[in-house]
């Protein structure tokens, strides 16, 4: 029977919290320390008192637990007294201080190691267990003093933002704060910072488990594969010939490893103890719409205890790791690390605001780790207005799912707003025109982009749609408008025909496909370099999402990568991108976190999903029962039938009646009158446990047909069959096209920044001197002197790398040419700086324009003064200068010329006019 006195229902609570975690409770006056490991006293008596409880392992005491009354919620007020008897003699004992001291209310544990540097209160989910308290009490120091243990991080192969983050967290680590926030760039190297600290740890603070927490199964498998790619720099092995990294696919974990990778919705599962298909794993929660009000509370599992890890490591921590997901976070007693590109208001209050590392897109582009991007804006009127089609009008009809289509007249006239393109009403046109505009702005986004005969090169793209049908109309209109074939446009969604991993790994790696065309499979967490462009043809309402989506441009390549990964036409490697914004996804609003918890409706993918994942409340069955009921109104017999076969011969009324009857509190009523009948005489905590396992059972089998993704995918793609309107009635015209305003203004700021630099370093640069120097006509410089001033001008400003600035020119003013490399780029800019060219022209056309001058003026008063033998080796000589900016009499011992005869042939040319035609060509060419 329940004591109703407070503190001993604490104590009774207690006592059940320590029985699960492995622990032994005894009387003092009938104890036997040789029971088990792990002995818990009542009421031990010590020299300042009795103590509430008294932990024994292997027959030796190790701590104590002072319990208090539920009422008493703030428990640091007993922390002096826990402390007392924690000190204090035992009684026929001389034993030393106990190291571990609880303080419980049966609500909340706080757990403090006294053998810590400077020891603190923490809040733990229940009681560590014996094994784990005796191998704490044979270690010479506790986990918090070996952190303070870790040597200085060596620098070598790191970036200033990965020691930063790193040495600042270990900081954290050994100030003892429990969650430290890293906030680094997409492509800045967050994994492989995590996996240095991580290695770290475990070699110097010999940490026993690290959790790498991820929200979906693709960003687990890139972690794995990071893991076992890290070269430990200090030994020169692999991560794996040192440490086992584990990625968790089932409910199994070994004890074997020391790296566990998982998804949150795994673990959660797992500390469940319920079953999760992999395909509850593909997409983060976070893009569910579900909340419950009252999540479904994790309870202990002895498989895998509370200390089992040491540290979690929190990909995405901005994502995923609220509401019901929290849990599994809390559940651990361990030092929290979040790992995020974007975070939000919420993202720095569960991490207690301690961001250890502040790295952002801005900070990454000026150190030059990622690339900097441009918008450009293609808005149509049906995009931006919608369309109207008239009553009587024959249309297209086409189902969600198969896409199969038929004619139908309409009976009213269908009026539609852009937002409901592509979902209710599908244009052709609308994409169409888009695909065009895209095609014919390419070439002047990337001018550099021709081969040998002539043809422009489509870079990388990657086109944003909004669901799958609408990904399938995109490719089909690509590649006719591209004129290309399957290989040039494909498709990577969760949904692909072809496995979406190959063809992401041929995207990143290979010539083809040039575009895909993707909804979210690929919009986070992944790496592909060479990428150039992305086409955004559908919103995106939170704004660290579409950071995020705009990630994936933001990686720097090197051109040789550029050329071996698919792009050979590429001269100068990446060094921006291009984001098309079609949908005004750049001025829409955007809120801080995805509008998860807010949206009045609930899907039913969503419902399925969270239902798969372990969500068995009472609202979260019930609503599924009422979709079902009404969906079988809507159900053909063919479809009832196909149902069935995926729910194990249930109908959806037998599938639902279940549902209902999980929570039914008569059911419920019941089985508890019939149980405790069953049990009558046993104790009352067992009768207890028996009504809970029948619960389960109810509620297990309500659910278990869920478990099978067939039949979710199934409900989920019958609703589908809902017809779609195509329009081909309204053609779409573009309405406004070009480069965003910011960025114009943004082109401004870059152009006055770079005429500040090159105005304040006149005076000290050779070359700067001689295009500032009266005489400049009159004086060479060298190619030397240009690459010295470009490599100083990217050292010192990253963003005002020539070709950046190139571009802020061209977005200002009409520019005469594209710059053909960035010294050339470089010498053209500064022409156009010191008052030299009033337009910004392309360095080589100035030579052309120049030479044709120079020969004009010799060839007047006489029809020829130069043969067609000599005019060949001055085109040459020009064509030099043009590159290299001058030219002397040791270059002819170089290309093209050596091959020609060199310095002799020149001089059987030109004879005693050699020197002359040198020093004229050098003045007159740069002029």
């Amino acid at each position: 029977m329940t004591n109703q006195n407070p503190e001993q229902i604490a104590r009774d609570t207690i006592d059940k919290q320590l029985v699960a975690s492995g622990w032994i409770i005894q009387d003092k006056k009938k104890f036997n320390l040789a029971a088990g490991l792990g002995i818990a006293i009542k009421e031990y008596v010590t020299d300042v008192g009795p103590a509430d409880y008294v932990l024994f392992v292997d027959k030796t005491p190790v701590g104590i637990i002072e319990a208090k009354r539920a009422e008493i919620g703030t428990l640091t007020v007993a922390e002096d007294q826990a402390e007392g008897y924690a000190k204090a003699k035992l009684r026929l004992l001389n034993n030393d201080p106990l190291p571990f001291v609880y303080l419980s209310n049966g609500e909340i544990i706080k757990f403090t190691d006294f053998r810590d540097p400077k020891p603190r209160a923490r809040n733990v989910f229940t009681f560590h267990r014996p094994e784990t308290l005796l191998n704490w009490f044979k270690e010479p120091k506790s986990l918090r003093g070996r952190l303070h243990d870790l040597p200085t991080l060596p620098e070598d192969g790191l970036r200033d933002c990965q020691i930063t983050a790193i040495s600042n967290l270990e900081k954290s680590f050994q100030d003892q704060r429990p969650k430290a926030l890293i906030q680094m760039a997409t492509g800045s190297g967050k994994t492989f910072t995590a996996i240095t600290f991580v290695y770290r740890l475990l070699k110097y603070a010999k940490a026993k488990r690290i959790l790498f927490l991820v929200d979906t199964k693709n960003l687990g498998e890139q972690a794995e594969g990071e893991f076992r790619a890290y070269t430990a720099q200090e030994d020169n092995r692999l991560f794996t010939e040192l440490y086992g990294v584990t990625r968790l696919s089932s409910s199994f974990i070994p004890n074997d490893s020391q790296v566990y990778i998982s998804t949150i919705q795994r673990m959660y599962s797992i500390l469940k103890e319920t079953e999760l298909d992999e395909s509850a794993e593909e997409e983060n929660p976070n893009e569910t719409r579900f909340e419950q009000k009252e999540p479904i509370p994790v309870g202990y599992n002895e498989k895998v205890p509370i200390e089992f890890f040491d540290f979690v490591v929190i990909d995405e921590c901005h994502r995923s790791i609220y509401n019901l997901w929290k849990q599994v976070l809390d559940y651990f007693d361990v030092f929290q690390v979040g790992l995020t590109a974007t975070p939000d208001n919420r993202t720095f209050g569960y991490f207690n605001q301690n961001l250890v590392s502040d790295y952002g897109y801005e900070k990454a582009v000026i150190d030059g780790v990622l690339v900097p991007y441009n918008v450009f804006t293609i808005e149509t009127e049906i995009t931006k207005n919608g369309n109207i089609i008239k009553m009587g009008e024959q249309v297209d009809k086409r189902e969600r799912l198969t896409r199969r289509k038929f004619w139908e007249a309409l009976d009213e006239d269908e009026i539609y707003s852009g937002k409901q393109l592509d979902k209710d009403i599908v244009n052709p046109s609308t994409i169409r025109t888009i695909i065009r505009a895209t095609i014919e702005n390419l070439p002047s986004m990337f001018p550099d982009r021709v081969d040998s005969q002539g043809n422009f090169e489509v870079p990388k793209l990657l086109i944003f749609a909004k669901t799958d049908s609408h990904a399938e109309d995109i490719i089909e209109i690509v590649r006719e408008e591209f004129g290309e074939e399957n290989k040039f446009c494909k498709k990577i969604t969760y949904r692909s025909d072809e496995d979406p991993k190959s063809v992401l790994q041929q995207f990143r790696n290979d010539y083809y496909p040039r575009i895909a065309v993707t909804v979210d499979m690929i919009a986070t967490g992944t790496d592909i370099r060479p990428l150039e462009v992305l086409l955004f043809m559908r919103d995106v309402k939170s704004r660290s999402y579409y950071e995020q989506m705009k990630g994936r441009g933001t990686r720097t390549c090197s051109v040789e990568e550029l050329k071996a990964k698919g792009t050979p036409t590429a001269k100068f490697s990446k060094d921006h991108f291009v984001i098309i914004d079609a949908i005004g996804v750049e001025q829409s609003q955007k809120t801080d976190s995805r509008p998860l918890e807010k949206v009045p409706g609930i899907s039913l993918k969503d419902i399925l999903t969270s239902v798969a994942m372990g969500n068995t409340s009472e609202e979260m069955l019930t609503s599924l029962a009422n979709r079902l009921i009404r969906l079988d109104k809507q159900l053909s017999e063919k479809d009832k039938a196909a149902f069935a076969e995926n729910a194990n011969g249930q109908t959806i009324n037998q599938v639902v009646k279940q549902l209902l009857q999980a929570h039914d509190p008569d059911v419920i009523a019941n089985y508890e009158l019939r149980i405790t009948n069953e049990m009558r005489g046993q104790a009352p905590i067992e009768i207890e446990k028996a009504i809970d396992a029948e619960k389960k059972k109810l509620i297990n089998e309500a659910v278990a047909v869920f478990h099978n993704p067939d039949l979710r995918d199934f409900i989920v793609d019958v609703r589908k069959k809902l017809d779609q309107i195509i329009d081909m009635v309204n053609i779409d015209t573009v309405t406004n096209i070009g480069w965003v305003k910011d960025n114009v203004e943004a082109a401004n700021t870059t152009v006055t920044d770079f005429k500040v630099w090159i105005e304040s370093h006149k005076d000290e640069i050779t070359a700067l001197q001689i295009f500032y120097a009266q005489d400049y006509r009159h004086r060479t410089f060298t190619y030397k002197m240009i690459k010295d001033l470009c490599e100083k001008l990217k050292t010192e400003k990253p963003l005002l790398a020539p070709l950046t600035v190139w571009r802020a020119y061209e977005q200002l003013e009409k520019t005469n040419g594209s710059a053909k490399n960035e010294l050339m780029a470089l010498v053209s800019l500064i022409r156009r700086v010191v008052g030299i060219d009033s337009n910004l022209t392309a360095y080589d056309k100035t030579v052309d324009a120049n030479f044709k001058k120079w020969i004009f003026e010799k060839n007047a008063g006489q029809h020829n003064a130069f043969t067609e033998s000599q005019m060949q080796w001055l085109r040459m000589m020009k064509d030099y200068v043009a590159n290299s900016f001058s030219i002397d009499k040791d270059d002819f011992d170089l290309s093209p010329f050596n091959a020609e005869g060199g310095l002799s042939k020149m001089w059987q040319l030109f004879g005693d006019e050699t020197d002359k035609i040198i020093n004229e060509l050098n003045e007159v060419l740069a002029a």
